[in-house]
């Protein structure tokens, strides 16, 4: 396993154990094959583990304080999220406290390495407030700056975590903005996979950007943690769940046919190949969704066989181009980047949303 300098984290894993497949979120697994599957990413050479409330309601932290039992073996970090969504500002800090309280307690631990916002940033008063399914997940940009931003520096100073980061599936250019202000963000999670696609994360109209989200992380010396790779499955030769044809990442499936007719002429696993796809981007560490020991196997073998070569990179892209510039301008994702992004608004909603600790 190759070990990457991150910033202020030394020796970190190329490859990040994430909390979505031991949470139980992608497909069957077990407990115990969770908590095994974490033993052998420790012996795979594996050292950050990134886990949040959602993944599977703090069934993937209980995995953590189960496998580790408080004791973390040496040089290995542990990371959590808060799905702040959009709380009366007075409210802010006691969420966040109480969601770190809680990720502590199930991992049986006393420190988060690192802390992130898990909330879409949004602009003010902007459509993505006003989703169906969106809306408990959305963080305006005025709360972020006026309140948010000084409580994770504050949590910081206090050493109740190492340092603040952004899951970067909001509006991007928030995700930008946020990256090119101070105090900037130590780490942000960027979407990486070959069709450029958050598929049921994204709440907005307009491109996702995640390219431009990495290349503005890599211009402030911000720690860039790779999700997605396989698409929440849709990179994979099939979708390890049931869900309906017009799902956001059925669609993405049936986008990535090309890819997975020139993974047959291959001979090679789509989902390897898309693993080594995304490692092949400008990013750090990437972080991986499985849910068991093989599934594991198969991106440490990947991440092994290091960097794709330019000339199959360019085979992958051009195997899913057709289709998805035909869905990006049917979404109305080519739309060119405004120059700018948009100044703060001086005002915003703020509904308290009571659930927002426990997600």
């Amino acid at each position: 396993m190759r070990i990457r300098t991150l910033g202020g984290f030394r020796d970190v894993s190329e490859l990040t154990l994430g909390g979505g497949g031991i949470g139980m979120l992608w497909g069957t697994t077990t407990e115990q094959e969770c908590i095994s599957t974490v033993h052998a990413a420790i012996d795979a050479g594996i050292n950050l583990f990134d886990m949040a409330p959602r993944y599977g309601d703090g069934r993937a932290e209980a995995v953590i304080g189960a496998a580790f039992g408080g004791h973390l073996p040496l040089g290995v970090r542990v990371t959590s999220k808060c799905n702040l969504g959009n709380p009366a500002a007075v409210h802010v800090e006691s969420i966040l406290r109480q969601s770190i309280a809680g990720s502590l307690e199930r991992m049986k631990l006393k420190k988060l390495d690192i802390f992130f916002l898990h909330s879409n940033l949004a602009p003010n008063v902007h459509p993505m407030m006003r989703h169906p399914e969106g809306a408990s997940r959305i963080t305006p940009y005025p709360l972020f700056t006026l309140h948010v931003r000084e409580v994770l520096e504050r949590l910081v100073h206090e050493e109740l975590i190492g340092a603040w980061g952004l899951t970067g599936i909001g509006h991007p250019d928030m995700i930008i903005r946020a990256i090119g202000e101070d105090p900037a963000p130590t780490a942000v999670q960027c979407i990486a996979n070959l069709l450029d696609s958050p598929g049921a994360l994204k709440f907005y109209d307009g491109p996702a950007k995640p390219r431009e989200v990495i290349a503005a992380a890599r211009g402030r010396n911000v720690i860039v943690m790779g999700i997605r790779a396989v698409q929440a499955g849709a990179l994979t030769s099939a979708i390890d769940r049931p869900l309906p044809a017009e799902h956001p990442d059925m669609q993405d499936y049936a986008h990535a046919a090309g890819f997975r007719t020139l993974c047959q002429q291959l001979g090679e696993n789509p989902a390897v190949l898309a693993h080594r796809y995304a490692l092949s981007m400008d990013i750090d560490t990437l972080v991986l969704g499985v849910k068991n020991r093989q599934e594991l196997a198969e991106c440490v073998a990947a991440a092994n066989a290091g960097p794709l070569d330019a000339a199959l990179i360019e085979r992958i892209n051009a195997s899913v181009r057709d289709v998805t510039d035909a869905a990006r301008a049917e979404h109305d994702y080519a739309r060119p980047a405004s120059a700018t992004t948009p100044a703060a608004p001086t005002h915003y909603p703020v509904p308290h949303m009571p659930d927002a600790a426990t997600h």
